[in-house]
């Protein structure tokens, strides 16, 4: 039996996009990782987010918003960050941890401006759906974009 490789997906708040990257590697490759995400800071799961990932049949209603010092000995393999913020103050891991940055852009920033706009509540939907989306085009790719 091989042993799979501890995946670490690092975001500001932990609420969406590495929420989102946690829910799809561990539906689509869960075979190949063990999967978790964390933030520098703890936000919660982002309502909107656990609603598109609930229309593509994905539940990540059970992870949790995590900061990362929890998984600091964890032995991981890979870390990933999803943002700029994550990657420039993601704190040092003991042992060989492989670090890479793959960012996306900020659903609910992105949607809080289109609310500044006046746009519906369907139409803010939009930028977590690309994201999402995007998120998922990269995690098909694995373990090439990791290795």
């Amino acid at each position: 039996m091989t042993t799979k490789t501890k995946l670490l997906f690092l975001c500001t708040g932990n609420s969406c996009r590495s929420q989102m990257a946690e829910g799809l590697t561990r539906h689509l490759k869960g075979d190949l990782y063990e999967v978790f995400s964390a933030g520098i800071e703890t936000h919660g799961l982002n309502p909107n987010m656990v609603k598109v990932m609930a229309e593509i049949g994905i539940d990540v209603t059970s992870q949790t918003s995590d900061n990362i010092s929890k998984y600091l000995d964890t032995g991981l393999d890979v870390v990933v960050s999803v943002c700029a913020h994550a990657d420039e103050n993601c704190p040092i891991f003991p042992g060989k941890v492989r670090r890479i940055h793959h960012g996306f852009d900020d659903p609910p920033k992105m949607a809080r401006e289109l609310a500044a706009r006046g746009a519906s509540e369907e139409e803010q939907l939009e930028p977590y759906r690309r994201v999402r989306d995007q998120i998922k085009a990269w995690v098909e790719t694995l373990p090439g974009a990791i290795e």
